[in-house]
C-alpha cells in the first residue's frame, strides 16, 4: 500500500472513529437536556374521573421533578382510544406521554379494528396506582347484597340498567363479568367517562354500576350510594364493610382499575429511563404516596419491565371475559 493510500486510510478510520464517538455522545446528552419545555400528559378521561383524580396529584409533583410544567390533557371517548392514538402516533421525543388505564388492556380484544397496537405502539413506562371498583346501587333500589341485586335481575331479564364509563371500559367489563359468573342480564348504558357515568347512578338514570373505590367511596359514606360488594381479594379501607365480591357470593370477580404512565414505543430508551425514574420519584413521594391512599388507591412505581409483564396479563384475561360474553365494539 503507498503512502497516499496509507493516509487515506487513516484519515478515513479517523472520521469512523470521530464520528461514531460524536453519535454515542448524542442519547447521554439529549437524556441530560430532557425536557427542554412542557410535557403533555394526555388522559383518555374526562376531569373529575378516579384516574383524572390520581393524574393530577402525580402531574404537580413529576412536573417538580423534571422541572418543566406537565400539562394534562383530557381526550376523552371511544374507551380511551382516542388519547392512546394520539399518543401512539405523536413524535418519540418524550414531550407527549400518555396517562393510560385498563381500557388499553381491553381494546385489542373487542374493538374490531383499531388504529393504533396498544403493544406495538406504546411502551409502558411505570404503573402509577391502582384500586378495586365497588358494585354499588342506587338508593332506591331494593337491593341491600350482591345476591339480592342477582336475584332481582334474574326475576326481570333486561329490566335493571347499568352505567359504565363507556364500552370497553373496565366499569363495563367489570359487570360484564358479573353477568358472566351469575348469568344475570342487565341493560348498558355507556357514557364518556366515569364521571359522568357515576352523575348517572346518582340521579337514578342507572339503578347500579362497578365504580373505582377512589369516587365510590365518599357516595357510600354518605350514603348517596349503596355498596355491595369490592371486586378485589381483600376488602378496603375506605369502606371496611362492604364484603369482597367473592365474599359476597361471586368467587373469582377481580375487577381492579390501574392506571399508568406510557411513552411512543418510538422514544429514545434515554428518554424513556429518564421518564422513569422522575415518575418513580414522584409516586413513591411521600406527599403523594399519602394523598393517593387517601383517595382509596394504592400507589406503585413499577419498574417498565414488571408493568409490561402486568399489562400483558391483564389482556389475556379480559380477553377471556370478552370471549365468553360477546362483547365486541364496531
Amino acid at each position: 500500500m503507498n503512502r497516499s493510500m496509507t493516509h487515506a486510510v487513516r484519515c478515513t478510520i479517523g472520521v469512523i472513529v470521530t464520528v461514531g464517538g460524536v453519535l454515542s455522545a448524542v442519547a447521554p446528552a439529549f437524556a441530560q437536556e430532557f425536557p427542554a419545555r412542557a410535557i403533555r400528559m394526555v388522559l383518555p378521561f374526562p376531569a373529575g374521573g378516579g384516574s383524572d383524580v390520581v393524574a393530577r396529584i402525580i402531574a404537580q409533583k413529576y412536573a417538580a421533578q423534571l422541572g418543566q410544567q406537565v400539562v394534562v390533557d383530557n381526550r376523552a371517548g371511544a374507551s380511551g382510544n382516542i388519547a392512546a392514538d394520539i399518543v401512539a402516533k405523536a413524535p418519540g421525543d418524550g414531550y407527549t406521554v400518555l396517562f393510560g388505564n385498563s381500557s388499553l388492556s381491553i381494546s385489542p380484544a373487542i374493538y374490531k379494528k383499531l388504529s393504533y397496537d396498544p403493544v406495538r405502539d406504546l411502551t409502558a413506562i411505570s404503573m402509577a396506582s391502582s384500586y378495586p371498583f365497588a358494585l354499588v346501587a342506587h338508593p332506591a333500589l331494593p337491593v341491600k347484597s350482591v345476591k339480592e341485586l342477582v336475584a332481582l335481575a334474574k326475576s326481570k331479564p333486561n329490566s335493571l340498567d347499568y352505567s359504565s364509563a363507556g364500552a370497553g371500559t373496565m366499569s363495563h367489563m367489570a359487570m360484564e363479568m358479573l353477568r358472566v359468573k351469575t348469568g344475570t342480564r342487565i341493560t348498558h348504558l355507556p357514557y364518556k367517562g366515569a364521571a359522568p357515568a357515576t352523575v348517572a347512578l346518582l340521579t337514578g338514570e342507572s339503578q347500579v354500576a362497578f365504580i373505582v373505590m377512589p369516587v365510590a367511596g365518599p357516595h357510600i359514606n354518605t350514603g348517596r350510594l349503596r355498596g355491595l360488594g369490592v371486586a378485589a381479594k381483600a376488602r378496603s379501607a375506605v369502606v371496611p364493610n362492604i364484603p369482597t365480591m367473592e365474599e359476597a357470593g361471586v368467587p373469582g370477580h377481580l375487577a381492579v382499575q390501574w392506571n399508568g404512565l406510557f411513552a411512543p414505543s418510538k422514544t429514545p430508551p434515554a428518554v424513556q429511563d429518564k421518564l422513569y425514574r422522575e415518575w418513580v420519584a414522584a409516586v413513591k413521594s411521600p406527599e403523594v404516596s399519602k394523598r393517593i391512599v387517601a383517595q382509596g388507591a394504592e400507589p406503585s412505581g413499577n419498574t417498565p419491565a414488571e408493568f409490561s409483564a402486568f399489562f400483558k396479563a391483564e389482556a389475556a384475561k379480559w380477553a377471556d371475559v370478552a370471549k365468553q360474553s360477546g362483547t365486541k365494539v364496531d
